[in-house]
């Protein structure tokens, strides 16, 4: 069983191309799988896999109480895994092609107003090499619409000043070209000539985002300055780099921009992921009519 898992994780990181995560979300869900049916079932080969086996594991899942979301992912990564098995010639049937995944209700993702991310800005003290890594940070983040990982991977050589863009890498590694605000370029040159070389130390890594030990920032280190930030800034929702990237995207559409171009810049496959964005900016339209017109609403009597 071990050999045949780590076929399919080869699979979809050479064939597939996913990212490491998506890998490991998916040899995680796999091992917990037949791991519940050797214990309950004593299933050692893929051959001796039932729909009434997926059925019990789905059915012990929701007994208990995991998310949708998290079934969701989890039929999804034995769906695949089963795909992969027919497509080995391991199995004669795909006897998951029956399940349906279950719908998850889509939650409208936090944004933040353009007040909020300016407020977070001028909250950062310039004075010190971390002060102006972080505005250089959310001066990118904002700017650019990157996704976290995207964001702290980048390396001194997949930025260019002159020209106002950058290289990043993104999901299934795929690289694409994106511009740079004016306000990014000026931050990023300000951190390169007087904070990078400060905090870099003894250690030589070329990835451009340093935390105060000289190591590359990572996502937890990036959480926690912003968790800091907004809170000296007296934001009241939870603000996470991805609240960013989606603020970032709203700002744009409330501004005119097309999906299509959105699309490109945050890196979508499918534009059906963008298009939550419409319905936020949609939202936010709606309050802020009933907020300042003066007949939006039926006053109190």
């Amino acid at each position: 069983m071990k050999y045949i898992i780590k076929d399919f994780v080869y699979y979809l990181k050479k064939e597939k191309g996913l990212s490491k995560n998506s890998i490991d979300a998916y040899e995680r869900d796999i091992i917990q799988f037949f791991d519940y049916a050797n214990d309950i079932y004593g299933i050692k080969k893929v051959k001796e896999v039932d729909r009434i086996h997926i059925e019990a594991y789905l059915k012990k899942m929701k007994r208990k109480h995991i998310s949708t979301k998290s079934i969701a992912r989890k039929l999804t990564s034995i769906k695949n895994f089963f795909k992969f098995l027919l497509l080995e010639k391991e199995i004669e049937e795909d006897i998951t092609k029956e399940f349906q995944t279950p719908k998850i209700e889509k939650h409208l993702p936090t944004v933040l107003s353009i007040d909020e991310v300016l407020s977070i800005l001028e909250g950062i003290d310039l004075s010190t090499p971390l002060g102006l890594r972080n505005k250089a940070l959310i001066e990118l983040i904002y700017g650019s619409g990157l996704r976290v990982s995207e964001l702290l991977n980048i390396e001194l050589k997949d930025i260019h000043l002159n020209q106002a863009y950058v290289i990043v890498l993104g999901k299934g590694n795929k690289e694409r070209m994106v511009p740079i605000s004016d306000m990014a370029v000026k931050a990023i040159r300000e951190y390169l000539l007087n904070g990078r070389e400060k905090l870099k130390k003894i250690m030589r890594t070329d990835i451009l985002f340093l935390n105060q030990s000289g190591t590359p920032l990572t996502r937890q280190g990036f959480f926690k300055v912003l968790k800091k930030l907004s809170k000296d800034a007296n934001i009241d929702v939870e603000c996470s780099p991805h609240t960013l990237r989606h603020s970032f995207a709203t700002h744009l559409l409330e501004n005119g921009i097309d999906l299509r171009s959105l699309q490109t810049l945050l890196g979508h496959e499918d534009i059906s992921t963008t298009q939550i964005y419409t319905h936020i900016s949609q939202k936010r339209i709606k309050e802020i009519y009933n907020e300042t017109h003066p007949r939006a609403k039926e006053e109190n009597k």
